[in-house]
């Protein structure tokens, strides 16, 4: 199968979160199902283009309407980790991807949207006919529309489109301008069937069209797709995803399992697996000396995590001092966005500074990431909402216990210690219901109880994380499960 993904995201190229490693690890396990993989991207100028191979302009010629006018665009040709990859860079005074970062500008939608049309005007001149267009989020759910009003109709009635939700918090709103900007008709785009947003009468809800006009959408875990369908989290997509309920479904995302392996990971002094987990206690203290906390007999609780409030930002303040009461050691690595957030972890760290069984990273370090995984005993995921969540499943592959609230991709992959009717085998963490801080206490403190008292059941815990297949494989054939079924 010929299969094209168009994300603004890719690890390790252009990476802002969880988006670029689901692009990068599924567009993989694709290509080694024997498919034809290849992916177009936006050429950001901030993007890490020392990680692609052999790049060079591929296409001089594409010519992008834009307005009433067209905009002329390089297209570059690399390879990322073995992936055939195309970046469009526009020769515009709009400079619309050389601003220094991949999202947080004024002019997003307009900047996407072109994108959008940039990759489908691509794929036509370059007489590229994928049985697949793969979209990621609102800033390419432009993709299925423009290929059905316009593409079609010149030529292009090969591809079906499989368009991937992750996260709905960011759905794309703006003015209608953006549809004339695209060559849509904007009386036709702006009815509540279409592109009309649900909530304002004048605007455009960009991932709504996504929706509409894609062959199959998908979410990144089945529960996510269930509480975006019927509850809040949905923010306002429910009637139009229950609508098209015949063409959604949720597929768990997967973790590479070559970078995130203990048996092989080079970020670690000790390497381990699931049959000795002896070495585990060679990280724990490597991690103690690089955080310069004290080597003593007490769990680690670590906190990997952006610090917003999607994230449970309070709840993962509470945890840090909840650790520390109940004698356990607690260490974060993360950053937040948000100035005022960013200040109260600033202004956390220098309160707890002094204290030696804490150590607080205000930023992301990718080599501490993997010992802190490597090294902690416990990592507390308290989000308010979780469309699917790569850092659990991470720490399951190190025999790290996550404690989680019940909520998405989390209530997927983790389940109770205690509390979960699957069999003890199975059970490999710590969850709760409620978005306080008793619910988090319940877990956190059930979790840090049997560290002490029943070491051995908190090791199986530790085994039965490492043992469950978390990686791209499964994922993977559902996807491919999905295509041969739009194809049809």
């Amino acid at each position: 199968m010929y299969i094209v993904m168009v994300s603004p995201e890719c690890a390790p190229v252009a990476k802002v979160g969880g988006l670029g490693d689901v692009v990068h690890g599924l567009s993989r396990e694709l290509a080694l199902r024997g498919n034809a993989v290849e992916l177009v991207l936006p050429m950001y100028d901030c993007m890490h283009t020392e990680r692609i191979e052999d790049l060079h302009r591929a296409y001089a010629d594409l010519w992008v309407p834009f307005h009433d006018i067209s905009i002329h665009c390089d297209v570059y040709s690399g390879r990322v980790d073995g992936l055939s990859c195309f970046f469009i860079k526009p020769n515009s005074a709009e400079r619309f991807f050389e601003r220094g970062r991949y999202y947080g500008e004024s002019d997003d939608a307009e900047r996407f949207a072109f994108f959008s049309r940039a990759c489908l005007e691509f794929l036509l001149k370059s007489d590229k006919h994928p049985d697949i267009i793969h979209c990621h989020d609102w800033q390419t759910a432009l993709v299925p529309v423009l290929l059905y009003e316009i593409y079609n109709g010149i030529g292009m009635t090969h591809p079906r489109v499989c368009y991937t939700l992750h996260n709905v918090g960011h759905q794309g709103v703006t003015g209608e301008h953006i549809l004339r900007q695209a060559g849509l008709d904007p009386t036709a785009m702006m009815i509540p069937e279409r592109l009309l947003d649900h909530t304002h009468a004048d605007a455009v809800n960009l991932m709504k069209g996504g929706i509409v006009y894609s062959n199959f959408t998908t979410t990144v875990s089945p529960r996510y797709m269930e509480e975006i369908r019927h509850s809040e989290l949905g923010e306002g997509l429910q009637d139009t995803l229950n609508h098209h309920a015949g063409k959604v479904g949720g597929v768990l995302n997967g973790v590479d399992y070559e970078a995130w392996n203990p048996q092989s990971d080079p970020h670690i002094p000790a390497n381990y697996g699931v049959d000795d987990l002896t070495p585990k206690a060679d990280n724990r203290q490597a991690l103690r000396r690089r955080l310069l906390i004290r080597d003593l007999f007490k769990p680690i609780v670590a906190v990997v995590s952006r610090l917003d409030r999607q994230k449970g930002a309070d709840l993962i303040r509470h945890a840090a001092f909840f650790s520390l009461a109940n004698h356990a050691q607690f260490v974060l690595l993360g950053s937040a966005a948000e100035e005022e957030l960013n200040a109260a972890f600033w202004g956390l760290k220098h309160y707890l500074n002094d204290n030696q069984d804490c150590h607080l990273e205000i930023g992301y370090d990718e080599g501490l990431s993997h010992l802190i995984y490597a090294g902690a005993d416990m990592l507390v995921i308290p989000s308010v909402y979780e469309p699917c969540g790569l850092t659990q499943m991470i720490a399951m592959r190190y025999g790290t216990v996550p404690v989680v609230r019940n909520t998405g991709g989390l209530a997927d992959t983790v389940f109770d210690a205690n509390y979960s009717e699957v069999p003890f085998e199975q059970r490999n963490g710590y969850v709760f219901n409620d978005l306080t801080t008793d619910g988090l206490e319940s877990a956190l403190g059930r979790g840090i109880g049997l560290w002490y008292r029943y070491p051995e059941y908190f090791r199986q815990l530790r085994v039965n994380g490492m043992q469950r297949d978390l990686s791209w494989n499964h994922p993977g054939q559902d996807y491919m499960n999905i295509y041969e079924l739009i194809r049809a």
